[in-house]
């Protein structure tokens, strides 16, 4: 088979994901994966006294000489993958080709070898979230004293900092890098337990020979570097596909929420965060002036179809009626490889906005200027109580100075409340003037929104 653009091919093929994470999901390097755990099999068959040790030498000439389109035109013939792998394999091996899959059963050789996908493609994952978690925390530290307007509601609100506000996603980041961490120690193979996971077949093989079903189990998991469900039928529990996707949604969701804030954050009203826009990048095919945020589109639309897929795999868990059935196969070609790589788009694409990301001091400031001294009344009321105003009257004062000034604001003028709020004899009465004036800075009224970025950031550099 030999692929073009004259056809159709996933986006995921050639546009989304790494070249690394599609290698994981290739159907060469699943076949060399299923040649490996034969040749494991074959091992360990033959520390049983099973099989003789050229048998053996004979499986591990050829264990890589993978020929996909031998394979395929077999299985052309015979309608069943697993078996035109097992005889093109054959094929290769004269002296070892007799013995290969010795008293298994298809999923003792695809799901471990799946489950083997999964580890090797959340170690991919966890690097790059790992790289980028180091981007962040660069930039964090940097930004922690930067004074923004916070926004609640979609509304000004009170002021906060750049390097706060990124530290929240960074938290999310890696409480994402510790559940990916532990799933990834979590993943397990079906084992060796033959068609319903009794390992009868391995059992019947090995009488007289005093090894159990156990002992060769546990050769070959060893030899493959992976632990064993205590339990399977004759697939490994479904349960586990489900919990790795929904790993995998938890990252997608604080992406999503990344760059859907950063979309906000870009729109020329705020203006105040952009993402890299090459100096030959093309905006719009009609509006040559746009500059749209289409790296964060692309995360919340990749995002948005990565939290699908958790649903599916509850189907095929909760379908999987008694021993199993086969009504999982298909989709799980798809959601698996889709689901990773779809992780790792959203990742690239995060790294490359984090990376080359515009904070817009100047629009920072503007911001602040124009909406940072509604925040900051808070603290003129606290003032004014302290020495010894009326809580509820100074409120209602300053509420109806508030709405004028947003008149103001509305009609394209300047914000006059620092002004009006300084001329107010009730509360110069309490707060001389300069220092009402003083009080209505919003960059002042920040907490501890510094300290706690930059302890998110150590936390980061501690915990990675």
């Amino acid at each position: 088979m030999n692929f073009t653009h004259d056809t159709y091919l996933n986006p995921f093929t050639w546009r989304y994901g790494s070249d690394d994470m599609r290698h994981l999901w290739s159907e060469t390097y699943k076949r060399r994966l299923w040649r490996r755990i034969w040749v494991a099999l074959a091992e360990a068959q033959q520390a049983a006294g099973l099989v003789t040790a050229e048998q053996v030498a004979d499986l591990q000439a050829h264990q890589d000489d993978v020929d996909i389109d031998r394979s395929l035109a077999i299985e052309a013939e015979i309608h069943h993958d697993l078996m035109a792998e097992i005889r093109c394999f054959a094929e290769q091996c004269p002296v070892g080709g007799g013995i290969i899959h010795l008293g298994a059963t298809s999923a003792d050789i695809e799901d471990n070898a799946d489950a083997l996908r999964l580890r090797d493609s959340l170690d991919l994952l966890l690097s790059s979230l790992k790289h980028l978690l180091v981007t962040l925390v660069d930039l964090i530290e940097r930004e922690a004293d930067h004074v923004c307007m916070a926004f609640t509601h979609l509304q000004p609100a009170e002021p906060t900092t750049v390097g706060y506000r990124l530290a929240g996603c960074a938290q999310d980041l890696l409480a994402d890098y510790q559940t990916l961490s532990q799933v990834r120690a979590s993943i397990r193979g079906k084992g060796l337990k033959g068609a319903v996971g009794t390992a009868a077949a391995y059992a019947e093989l090995l009488t007289g020979t005093g090894i159990t079903p156990a002992d060769l189990e546990n050769h070959v998991m060893q030899a493959l570097g992976l632990d064993a469900f205590m339990i399977a039928t004759q697939t490994y529990p479904r349960r586990q596909d489900w919990d790795t996707l929904n790993t995998l949604t938890g990252l997608g969701l604080t992406l999503y929420k990344f760059a859907f804030d950063l979309r906000l954050l870009q729109s020329p009203s705020i203006g105040e965060w952009a993402e890299p826009f090459g100096a030959a990048q093309v905006g719009s095919s009609a509006m040559p002036f746009k500059r749209n945020p289409i790296h964060a589109e692309n995360m919340d639309s990749l995002a948005r179809f990565l939290a699908a897929l958790p649903r599916v795999a509850w189907d095929n868990a909760a379908h999987s009626l008694l021993e199993r059935t086969l009504d999982d196969s298909a989709n799980r070609r798809l959601i698996l490889p889709e689901a990773f790589l779809a992780a790792d788009e959203l990742l690239r694409r995060a790294g490359r906005i984090i990376k080359g990301l515009r904070i817009d001091a100047d629009a920072i400031q503007r911001n602040l200027e124009i909406y940072g001294v509604f925040a900051a009344t808070e603290r003129l009321l606290m003032e004014a109580v302290r020495q010894g105003g009326d809580r509820q009257h100074l409120h209602e004062i300053i509420r109806e100075h508030s709405m004028q000034a947003w008149g103001a604001i509305r009609q394209g003028r300047p914000n006059p409340l620092a002004d009006t709020l300084s001329a107010d004899t009730t509360i110069t009465s309490l707060v001389p003037p300069p220092r009402i004036r003083e009080l209505l800075r919003a960059e002042q009224h920040i907490g501890d929104a510094p300290e706690r970025a930059r302890q998110m950031a150590a936390a980061i550099r501690a915990n990675v």
